[in-house]
């Protein structure tokens, strides 16, 4: 058990070695732990609303974290130090790097007037100095309504998901397999070629956020614990 955040847990992610463990939460607050002994090494600070997404990229140099208050933000892994941000027209909900790490994607939500946007943008032009990232980026609109009813087509997710609504979606480490965390009190695993159903995980609460661990044949669940 990792006892650290305040408020509920919005999502986990493991670095690719497996031996550190991220975890974000509605109180503003990103934390970092040994996956190994579940000691926490730290926090990142500056957030000033709940943060729904996190990210790190496949060195464990640069942490990504989006959030409520309508910022993405990159960290130094090793400092904790806030190094770059952008700010979005609305909450950033999702974000991710890219396998090379050099490029970086984000959304956000239909908020205050402005419609779900996806940017994405290249991370290498970081500035210590002005604490900002390029203004250079792709814009998509995108409609997550849309996305969801052309992955449903496929009969198998369909049966195996129940139309519930998932939380979280997260690969393991070679793209092989890939689980949900949804509010159906369940986290379940899927063969990503096929979206053949492997394994459900069942919980006494819904489920925030799953991730499987990349170097033993383990699955981290996150629940909600707080309101």
């Amino acid at each position: 058990m990792l006892h650290g955040h305040e408020r509920a847990i919005t999502q986990i992610k493991y670095n690719r070695e497996g031996d550190l463990l991220f975890s974000s939460g509605k109180d503003q607050c990103p934390n970092v732990w040994y996956s190994l002994n579940g000691e926490r090494l730290g926090t990142f600070d500056g957030h000033q609303g709940a943060v729904w997404s996190i990210d790190v990229n496949w060195e464990t140099t640069r942490f990504m974290s989006g959030a409520a208050d309508q910022y993405l933000r990159i960290w130094d892994c090793a400092t904790g130090k806030e190094i770059g941000n952008i700010k979005a027209n609305s909450s950033v909900r999702t974000c991710n790097f890219s396998y090379s790490g050099n490029m970086a994607v984000y959304s956000t939500d239909k908020q205050l007037g402005h419609q779900c946007e996806m940017m994405i943008i290249d991370v290498r032009n970081v500035d210590e100095s002005l604490g900002g990232l390029s203004t250079r980026s792709i814009f998509l609109s995108c409609s997550l309504s849309q996305s969801l009813q052309s992955l449903m087509v496929r009969s198998s997710w369909l049966s195996a998901t129940t139309l519930v609504l998932i939380n979280d979606m997260q690969m393991n480490k070679d793209g092989t397999m890939f689980i949900t965390a949804s509010k159906d009190k369940t986290a379940k695993l899927f063969d990503s070629d096929s979206l053949m159903f492997l394994k459900c995980y069942k919980t006494e609460r819904p489920v925030n956020s799953a991730a499987v661990s990349p170097i033993f044949d383990h699955v981290s669940i996150y629940i909600s614990c707080w309101t």
